[in-house]
């Protein structure tokens, strides 16, 4: 059974009532699904080790059940909405709701693919219940953005969560986590039921971290030259590397001397290698 919720944290009879004033139905199309459980956020802002002295960049925060929690702890919360209607609300929630916090809350209200910018101080840690439908890119867009970041928490779909965190030769393994990989080091941090969202999903969840790496990866690539290889790679990943990047190469004869000069069997599938491998044929493209 759940504690009762603390006055200031959003309830499930809150969220309803929330939703129903400003005539909010969850849409499928954006991967709305709000959480009504004020343990499951504590529990998030806890597994992101947020500190007092963290500025916290939230994506899509909704109705504001993780935005509260957030404001109870951080020195400073700045939430990314793209609806127009939950953007409006946001700010009134936080002012009624923690008064003594509100000064410390910003809302951006945009589309958190084309954030480039966010006021106040930079960020040092990303927290977030991303939609489905947007998780990866929208994360690999904020941590590209924003260096800053050192820290990062993401609620997704139990699935996205596995891909981020696979390691070489895992069967879910693939471009998310590989770039992933690029900027932090990248872990499974724990699952969330379906019961603690309005609506109901009918996917499980799962918490994934990401650290950033304290030292950028060493190459003389760069990240587009890298990520370049990752796709081509990945975008038949049946095939062989040396089959799998003859058009990024320019032939299979080239793609072969570049694997060697990297030291990558040319037989190998893009599945077996690390993020470091990838930068190292990227390296000797002719």
């Amino acid at each position: 059974m759940s504690s009762p919720t603390p006055d200031a944290l959003l309830g499930p009879a809150d969220v309803r009532e929330l939703a129903t004033a400003l005539g909010v139905r969850p849409t499928k199309q954006r991967g709305q699904n709000f959480v009504i459980d004020a343990n499951t956020v504590r529990r998030i802002v806890r597994t992101a080790e947020v500190r007092p002295d963290d500025v916290v960049v939230e994506v899509g925060p909704g109705l504001g059940s993780l935005t509260l929690a957030l404001l109870e702890v951080a020195d400073r919360v700045t939430a990314v909405e793209i609806d127009d209607v939950l953007a409006g609300a946001l700010p009134a929630t936080v002012a009624a709701r923690m008064p003594e916090r509100a000064d410390r809350f910003a809302l951006v209200h945009s589309d958190a693919m084309h954030v480039t910018e966010l006021p106040g101080p930079a960020p040092t840690a990303l927290v977030a219940n991303l939609p489905y439908n947007v998780a990866v890119p929208v994360l690999l867009h904020m941590l590209d953005t924003f260096p800053s970041i050192e820290r990062t928490l993401v609620m997704v779909q139990a699935e996205v969560a596995d891909r981020l965190a696979a390691g070489p030769g895992s069967k879910v393994y693939g471009v998310p986590s590989v770039k992933a990989n690029w900027y932090a080091e990248v872990k499974r941090a724990g699952a969330i039921g379906r019961n603690v969202f309005w609506p109901a999903p009918n996917v499980d969840s799962g918490l994934v971290s990401l650290v950033r790496r304290t030292e950028p990866l060493k190459t003389t690539a760069s990240k587009a030259e890298v990520f370049a290889v990752v796709d081509a790679a990945f975008a038949q990943r049946r095939k062989t590397l040396r089959a799998a990047l003859a058009g990024w190469a320019g032939s299979a004869a080239r793609a072969e001397a570049a694997l060697v000069a990297a030291g990558v069997s040319p037989q190998a599938r893009g599945e077996a290698l690390t993020v470091e491998e990838f930068a190292r044929i990227a390296e000797h493209k002719e």
